[in-house]
């Protein structure tokens, strides 16, 4: 059984709905009464994975740039820092939360994800 569901294609559209996330997200929960750095943190992250997705090499990007294996090594960092972020910095428990949550989430994406497109089966 092959957990690795995410396509490459799938994979574009959760960058896109979370990068969307990342960017409005410490504003409906008010993040910044909370950590001010966390919420500046996820903004700017939320518009670098836009970025960087709009480059790479998959269905839903523009100019297909990056290799989609790096684009998934870009996702790991920014997973570990957010999980850094999460355990140094000193803001409050929803703050903390916030950044387990996003840095585990993205672990989550990446471990579910096919690291290349399938290619289709061909009758011989």
């Amino acid at each position: 059984m092959n957990l690795k569901f995410i396509t490459p294609k799938l994979h574009g559209f959760l960058d896109y709905t979370a990068a969307i996330a990342l960017i409005v997200m410490p504003f409906l929960l008010s993040l910044k009464e909370h950590s001010i750095f966390v919420a500046w943190f996820s903004i700017g992250t939320g518009v670098g994975l836009a970025l960087y997705s709009l480059l790479t090499d998959y269905q839903l990007s523009i100019l297909k740039l990056l290799p989609y294996k790096f684009h998934l090594l870009l996702d790991g960092l920014a997973s570990v820092a957010f999980l850094l972020v999460a355990v140094l910095h000193e803001g409050t428990l929803a703050s903390k939360v916030y950044c387990l949550t996003m840095g585990m989430g993205v672990i989550a994406v990446i471990l579910l994800s096919q690291k290349q497109a399938r290619m289709p089966a061909t009758l011989t």
